[in-house]
């Protein structure tokens, strides 16, 4: 069964990585709805079969060429967004990983429009999806 990402008829499941390296944050422009334009971490939906962290390594090359050191989770939340009229858009159950780069090329690939090493201090001044620049800085600030 193929759940609509808009307006679903229960939540999606998915996952995506904060990825990091010298003191940089990995992060892609999104090519599709929900969000098409804005910047957020590298990441996508969990496939019938796929445990969350070989959903996180598999969207994670998909769309950016990289491989980063997975372990363990470092957050999840719940991501809804309802319409004017106060009916649920969309809503997503996300994992987070928190991981330091080891290997790849960066290309932005698959649903991708762009991806790069971004300062985290930069985010302020680009479209993101909701809640990510506080995220990162959570998240790196809780790994040090």
């Amino acid at each position: 069964m193929i759940v609509p990402r808009l307006y679903p008829p229960v939540p999606l499941l998915g996952v995506s990585v904060l990825c990091h390296h010298q003191n940089k944050v990995l992060m892609i422009r999104r090519g599709k709805n929900p969000f098409a334009g804005h910047w957020s971490l590298p990441g996508g939906m969990v496939e019938v079969g796929e445990t969350l962290k070989q959903a996180a390594e598999r969207e994670l090359l998909e769309e950016t060429g990289l491989v980063a050191s997975l372990t363990e989770p470092a957050e999840i939340f719940d991501s809804i967004q309802r319409d004017e009229d106060g009916k649920v858009q969309s809503h997503f159950v996300l994992t987070v990983f928190a991981a330091p780069y080891l290997s790849g090329i960066l290309k932005a690939g698959d649903d991708a429009m762009e991806a790069a090493w971004l300062d985290p201090e930069d985010l302020e001044d680009r479209p993101t999806t909701p809640g990510t620049p506080d995220r990162i800085r959570r998240l790196l600030a809780s790994s040090r």
